[in-house]
């Protein structure tokens, strides 16, 4: 399904879609089943996962409401998927050292390591130790949300040494895991809003980058959501730290900077910075579609999981997730609007044929 019928189905709350896929809110912090009877959410706010383990992993919760992480799996592929992560869950939780093996766990599965291996990367768009690493990395971000100190919660999630969670700390949890304990105390984001050709413009930043690039159509809003991000981070408005880089991305908007190059400070598991990456070497004024940014970062198979890290790209167009398209030459979604994006593109393909033409 793509984005577009996913967001129809949970926009007339499809039971017939219940399994194919699940929602989750960006302001909640919750995953839902396509047929969820709670309020409907904004569009800019959803991300789309194909499996509940998928969105656990992005760090949401289910919903208490629906369940759906016991809807039942009718693909005998998913099952074995969702058998494999519960195992891996089960290892976890019972304060292993290592999740099983993908001998063990193909063993029990009766399948092969290879074939659980390929099963895995097309369902969730990593292997079972990327997985288990971005499972252990989670019980850690929860325990540290709760107070625990950083020592104890390492330990409890099976880091065998502290170098182990640090050398992930900052591509996976954007910040220090002490910094990271206190849902950001002690930390200080600054942010500033301004007009632009798409509506209101936020920029949000730490001291080492750019932690937040948003859109939309009010200030509040905007400001609201970033709050609620970093909800123990003191917030705090600073024009005059942020003009610059609100200036770089506003000529950019204007097509007289085509290269956007910032410092980034963001939060992301080792899977969507791989597609991240890739989508800052899309050429200025061209587009590439979802299976051909699978292909780069070398996991074919995982269009639905590329999708869904654009889908959870925190800064609009310092990483052009715009510039991603369907197969078939369609925008697909956007975290932002559709309507954003088509003018987003038509403005890049525009300049660019007039640098080329020399006007």
């Amino acid at each position: 399904m793509s984005e577009q019928q996913c967001w129809q189905a949970v926009a007339t709350r499809s039971r017939a879609a219940d399994g194919a896929f699940v929602y989750a809110v960006t302001t909640t912090g919750v995953y839902c089943r396509p047929s969820c009877a709670s309020r409907r959410p904004l569009r800019q706010n959803v991300q789309f996962f194909p499996l509940p383990e998928a969105a656990e992993r992005a760090g949401y919760r289910a919903c208490l409401r629906c369940r759906p992480q016991e809807e039942p799996a009718s693909d005998p592929a998913r099952e074995q998927v969702s058998r494999a992560c519960r195992m891996i869950d089960g290892a976890l939780d019972d304060g292993e050292s290592g999740a099983p093996s993908l001998a063990e766990l193909g063993a029990a599965l009766g399948v092969s390591g290879h074939q659980l291996q390929r099963l895995f990367k097309r369902q969730l768009g990593i292997s079972p130790r990327e997985y288990a690493d971005a499972r252990r990395l989670g019980r850690v971000k929860a325990r540290l949300r709760e107070g625990e100190d950083i020592a104890g919660a390492l330990y409890d999630a099976g880091y065998g040494s502290s170098s182990r969670l640090y050398e992930r700390s900052d591509a996976q949890l954007g910040m220090t895991p002490a910094t990271y304990r206190k849902r950001g105390k002690g930390a200080v984001i600054d942010f500033a809003i301004a007009d632009s050709p798409l509506g209101r413009l936020l920029v949000g930043a730490t001291e080492r980058g750019i932690c937040a690039v948003s859109l939309g159509s009010g200030d509040k809003a905007l400001e609201d959501w970033l709050r609620q991000e970093y909800s123990a981070a003191t917030i705090r408005r600073d024009d005059a730290r942020l003009g610059a880089w609100i200036a770089a991305i506003l000529a950019h908007l204007d097509g007289k900077a085509p290269d956007l190059s910032l410092p980034l400070d963001l939060q992301a598991t080792g899977f969507q910075w791989r597609v991240w990456r890739e989508l800052q070497k899309i050429p200025y004024g061209t587009t590439a579609s979802y299976g051909a940014i699978a292909r780069r970062i070398g996991q074919p198979a995982a269009v639905r999981a590329v999708a869904n890290a654009c889908a959870g790209n925190p800064a609009a167009l310092v990483i052009p997730c715009h510039r991603v398209t369907r197969r078939d030459g369609a925008l697909g979604g956007y975290r932002w609007g559709a309507e954003r994006k088509a003018k987003l593109l038509a403005t890049e393909k525009k300049t660019a044929e007039q640098r080329r033409s020399g006007n």
